[in-house]
């Protein structure tokens, strides 16, 4: 492999602005803007749509579906039709 044909691999925080959740992490992604991390550095910031704070699976918010329910409703209305 080519080393100058890689992305330049550093630093950048991802915002989920929905939820008021940032993290850094290490990643090729760029962006034009900036924000001062906790440890007084200024990094990339992008900002995403959904991440696990705001995404119903991971936090635990997501309906359940009482799928027991919907079958005795169906048998009720539709069963035993003779």
């Amino acid at each position: 492999m080519q080393q100058d044909k890689q992305p330049e691999y550093r630093p950048v925080v991802f915002r989920d602005r929905s939820a008021g959740y940032a993290f850094l992490t290490r990643s090729t992604a760029t962006s034009d803007t900036t924000i001062e991390w906790d440890d007084g550095n200024t990094y990339p910031v992008i900002d995403v749509e959904i991440s696990s704070e705001s995404h119903p699976f991971y936090t635990g918010k997501a309906r359940t579906v009482d799928t027991e329910g919907r079958i005795a409703k169906f048998e009720r209305r539709y069963g035993e039709q003779g």
